[in-house]
């Protein structure tokens, strides 16, 4: 009888050291995924990857553990499946280290790498070019010419298009650090698109176009610019020259004669884009009209102005609108008057 007692108290006290082993081992492996999943791991230093479209969660954890942003893949499977949420493709950037619940979290949300480049309004493509190149998006002359390349993607709006010139829609855009010049390009035009929708703008794109590009130029103050417009009009009515000179410079521009101040000899030199020698729009944009300039393009006020000041030259901050030479004359004196006063040559 005492036999089987010591035998019953040996098979409890094994029992009980299996079960406190398991426990111990539960807890380790326990511990084990705690340590994989909450403790940051991952690079000190900018660390890009690119997650295909279409990626497995499998190859998305190898390439994760691959780049140094998580110690093991496995964690990340295992999140993966417990909270079965969408990943998302693109390129992400990582530069500390962090649980694997804030890089998976990421991936869910999307929270794909972008370079932020704001284009104003009035910037031509040159503008545009120079802005992305320093966003570090790409070299200037690639994206000058992508925008004669891909001017195709304005056919149906303005089929004379040989550039992209008007249509790079002023906003702030969010670009993937691998988007080529063309799909820079695409992105801008689909903005404007937008844009031209919202004002209902589909017929005479290309002259509305030309028309805000050179009000835009023109004036920075928003309530003048249907009054600049309406001079271009009135003139346009009068085949009078335009006499603009943010066409006269871009003219310039393109033939590589822009020297950052207009001459006595710019005036004369043939381009069709010197609006002082022929009348008419010129040939086309000469700068990237946000939406109030398209606006006033759209709909000029109803004036009898022939002539203004602009506002950039008026150490007013206002441009100074006429309708007679006689008035004009009076207007430029008074500018020169108050330029001279403010200490400008």
């Amino acid at each position: 009888m005492a036999r089987r007692r010591r035998t019953s108290r040996r098979k409890k006290r094994s029992g009980a050291g299996f079960f406190r082993a398991f426990v111990l081992l539960l807890l380790l492996a326990a511990g084990a995924v705690a340590w994989l999943v909450f403790f940051p791991y991952g690079p000190s230093q900018e660390t890009f990857v690119e997650l295909a479209p279409g990626s497995s969660t499998l190859l998305i954890g190898q390439q994760l553990e691959s780049a140094g942003v998580v110690r093991s893949q496995f964690a990340f499977d295992l999140l993966r499946l417990l909270k079965r949420g969408t990943l998302h493709p693109g390129e992400y950037r990582f530069d500390h280290p962090a649980a694997v619940t804030e890089v998976y979290a990421r991936i869910v949300r999307g929270d794909i790498f972008t370079r932020a480049v704001t284009i104003p309004e009035g910037a031509n493509l040159f503008d545009v070019a120079a802005r992305l190149e320093q966003a570090g998006l790409g070299r200037r002359q690639d994206f000058v010419a992508a925008a004669a390349e891909q001017a195709g993607l304005v056919a149906d709006l303005d089929p004379g298009a040989t550039s992209l010139e008007g249509y790079l829609f002023p906003d702030t855009y969010h670009i993937f650090r691998k988007a080529t010049p063309a799909q820079i390009c695409a992105i801008m035009v689909k903005r404007f698109r937008a844009a031209a929708s919202q004002l209902g703008l589909k017929e005479n794109v290309r002259a509305v176009v030309t028309m805000a590009s050179l009000v835009e130029r023109e004036t920075a103050v928003d309530a003048e610019r249907p009054l600049v417009a309406s001079v271009f009009q009135n003139r346009l009515a009068k085949k009078m020259p335009l006499m603009t000179d943010p066409s006269l410079i871009y003219g310039l521009e393109l033939g590589g004669r822009w020297r950052g101040t207009i001459y006595q000899s710019d005036l004369k030199f043939d381009t069709p884009y010197n609006t002082y020698l022929h009348a008419g729009l010129p040939p086309g944009p000469v700068a990237n009209p946000g939406l109030k300039s398209l606006r006033a393009a759209m709909k000029p006020a109803q004036t009898d102005y022939l002539y203004f000041v602009a506002a950039g030259a008026n150490p007013q901050g206002r441009s100074l609108f006429s309708s007679s030479l006689e008035e004009q004359t009076h207007n430029v004196t008074g500018y020169r008057q108050a330029a001279k006063k403010a200490g400008h040559s």
